[in-house]
């Protein structure tokens, strides 16, 4: 399994093949893992991915599992598992 690597930042494109784009807005883009990548933080498979460089997210529905929360110098990534 691919874990996502932060050490140089987040580029969606270096993981295009393993994420489906699921919505994205003018800062902010919600995708699913196709592939079984693993989370930066925990290192377990994530179901979703949601990328942000916003200063402010307010989330309407709360995932029912676990979130993990890791940021670059330009964004923040929460993945539910």
């Amino acid at each position: 399994m691919t874990t996502i690597d932060l050490s140089d930042g987040f580029d969606v494109h270096d993981y295009r093949s393993k994420l489906k784009l699921l919505r994205q807005d003018a800062g902010s883009m919600t995708l699913a893992n196709r592939e079984g990548l693993e989370c930066p933080a925990c290192d377990r498979p994530f179901e979703r991915l949601f990328v942000t460089d916003d200063d402010r997210v307010s989330f309407g529905d709360a995932p029912d599992g676990p979130i993990c929360l890791a940021r670059t110098d330009a964004r923040l990534l929460v993945l539910t598992h």
